[in-house]
């Protein structure tokens, strides 16, 4: 259900001598510890003649939040770069070709598992953090994050072909605070929106779901949220949660932007491996984080966030890192849940 699997030794459960299509079922537990948008995990492979294929769940899509499924195909770009990790952990160079076929959008990718390889230090320590990372929806630690570890996130970022912009001046948070409250109200005044973020959070009681949002992960002002939205409290919604998140993003010590150049399903799926690396990189050094995606899913919105920021290229995603309390694990699909 959740990253137990990832005990150590797990080494010594991968069938070295197995077929490729038993080697590639194993990885697949790799990739679905990938993060997703209201943890829909918008994915399905298929494992067909020694490859693997990576392809869009297009019936887990968010139509309100994410219309140009834009969101979800970051999700599965998180999930492709899980894999990609997790072939080098097990000495495999991975040989990948995105959106293979121009006919089928829905494949994102197509995976071998290439050459024999020696994983690199850094490769062992993200892999080692793929069972250990949580979205932390807690307030943070007054605690500054070393530079050190920021300009290494913004190299991670740069490696998949994506920029990070690190935003920690007061007067700048406070701008970006504003933003993500505008952007809280207009979503809330939306019943389209409420009814669709009600429907991907789980009461902690539905143990046999396998997806959305448990109570559990949510933050207190967040779970006050949920409780007026499923008793039909609707009137004061945006403003309560536009007053928890401004909050909660002026007391976290960092905010960063992760982008692209384009804004182009390819980018949206190298923007998903940027986003699992930072993450993965993150971890390893006890850093948390939490996204704050509202200001890039209104459009108007976005556009000012973009003029905030002052770069060229397109803001994908917006996340707080700090140093929370341990938080438990957000469900998972089975493997067989997700393999046609």
């Amino acid at each position: 259900m959740a990253n137990n699997h990832f005990q150590e030794g797990r080494e010594l459960l991968f069938p070295v001598t197995g077929t490729a299509e038993e080697q590639f079922h194993f990885l697949l537990s790799s990739a679905l510890l990938a993060p997703s948008t209201h943890n829909t995990q918008p994915w399905l492979f298929k494992i067909d003649h020694g490859c693997l294929e990576l392809l869009a769940d297009r019936t887990r899509a968010l139509p309100v939040v994410d219309p140009d499924d834009r969101e979800l195909t970051i999700s599965c770009g998180a999930a492709l770069f899980h894999l990609r990790l997790a072939l080098r952990h097990f000495g495999y160079t991975g040989n990948i070709t995105v959106f293979p076929d121009a006919d089928n959008p829905d494949i994102l990718a197509h995976i071998g598992l290439g050459d024999p390889l020696n994983a690199s230090p850094e490769d062992l320590a993200l892999f080692d953090a793929l069972g250990k990372r949580r979205t932390n929806r807690q307030p943070f630690e007054q605690r500054v994050v070393p530079a050190s570890v920021l300009i290494a996130l913004q190299e991670a970022a740069h490696m998949e072909g994506a920029w990070l912009s690190i935003i920690q001046e007061e007067a700048d948070r406070n701008a970006i605070a504003d933003l993500i409250a505008l952007a809280d109200q207009m979503q809330w005044a939306d019943p389209h929106f409420r009814r669709e973020l009600a429907a991907w959070t789980r009461p902690d009681a539905e143990q046999w779901r396998y997806d959305g949002i448990p109570v559990s992960a949510l933050g207190f002002g967040n779970l006050i949220s949920y409780v007026n939205l499923r008793m039909g409290r609707t009137v004061q919604l945006g403003n309560g949660q536009a007053f928890h998140d401004r909050r909660l993003v002026l007391a976290s010590p960092v905010l960063v932007a992760l982008g692209t150049d384009q804004d182009t399903p390819s980018d949206w799926l190298m923007a998903g491996q940027a986003l699992a690396h930072i993450l993965l990189y993150a971890c390893t050094q006890n850093v948390s984080a939490s996204f704050l995606n509202q200001p890039i899913e209104v459009p108007e919105v976005r556009l000012m966030l973009h003029n905030q920021l002052e770069r060229s290229g397109f803001p994908q995603l917006l996340l707080r890192l700090g140093y929370g309390p341990e938080v438990p694990p957000t469900p998972r699909r089975p493997v067989a849940e997700v393999l046609l």
